[in-house]
């Protein structure tokens, strides 16, 4: 029995498909029943969030594997996630396949690169066995950087990286909670290229047919030029941050686990706007 968290999410949702395609017996845990995606052999229980400790626990109990996708931005959400690794590990589950980011550490330059180091080393300390999956930032997030006016902004400088789109992860994902020889192994999950931000605008605007280029920000214009969505600083350090990451290089890998678990190569922008 896999427990699968995030089914109602672009990422989460995927997973879940390909299990139930695979014929593989899952439980999906939601917040909502009614939004769950409707999939043969999957079953269904019902939790708050991952701050509900005791309802994550009954969620998971009976699952040999967890598959924990992070949770969304919080101001608590290193909490949230420990609660939801500590009732797994109350529950007796004995693996948690955990979508984590290509650069935690403690000292991340991307305020939620620590949320994940930290996120690693509880399910650690809870003595579960681990596959950790290290996501670059999403491909498929591109588009949304550059909104409808097509312009990407932010204090990414020179730096490069090479996005993984959504598709690649469920794939390696699938691979990881049904096979076998992933224990206690890390996988950081890229895509083929790495350009820079500026260089990211063109292939975006060369695949979608409209004008994107990228304008370089100073942090505090940066800040600034948020200010307008009302978000609370936590959340809008998080999206400059991504942006300081790149920057700095620390997301300047290119790794060969999608196409060496998956055995297809990472999508392009171009696979994603064929889709």
């Amino acid at each position: 029995m896999i427990a699968l968290t995030g089914s109602t999410g672009e990422l989460g949702g995927r997973v879940a498909r390909r299990l139930a395609d695979a014929g593989v017996r899952q439980r999906l845990v939601v917040r909502d029943p009614d939004r769950a995606p409707q999939l043969g052999g999957a079953e269904v229980a019902l939790a708050p969030g991952y701050h509900d400790g005791e309802a994550m626990r009954r969620a998971f109990d009976g699952a040999d594997t967890v598959f924990l996708v992070s949770g969304r931005e919080s101001p608590n959400r290193i909490e949230e996630h420990f609660s939801a690794v500590d009732a797994a590990a109350a529950a007796g589950v004995r693996r948690v396949v955990y979508t984590s980011f290509l650069a935690a550490a403690p000292d991340a330059t991307f305020t939620l690169g620590r949320h994940h180091w930290a996120t690693e080393e509880r399910i650690r300390e809870r003595g579960l066995e681990f596959t950790f999956l290290r996501d670059s930032l999403y491909l498929d997030f591109l588009e949304f950087f550059a909104g409808e006016e097509g312009v990407i902004r932010g204090p990414a400088g020179q730096g490069r990286f090479a996005p993984v789109a959504r598709e690649d992860i469920a794939d390696v994902a699938a691979v990881v909670l049904t096979g076998a020889g992933h224990a206690d192994q890390t996988y950081g999950l890229t895509g083929a290229e790495s350009l820079s931000m500026a260089e990211w605008a063109r292939r975006l605007g060369e695949v979608t047919g409209r004008e994107v280029r990228y304008v370089e920000e100073t942090v505090d214009e940066a800040f600034a030029s948020r200010a307008r969505f009302g978000a609370p600083d936590w959340e809008v350090e998080g999206w400059v941050s991504s942006y300081l990451a790149i920057g700095a290089g620390d997301l300047d890998v290119v790794t060969d686990c999608v196409e060496r678990l998956t055995g297809h190569p990472p999508r392009t922008l171009a696979d994603l706007y064929r889709l």
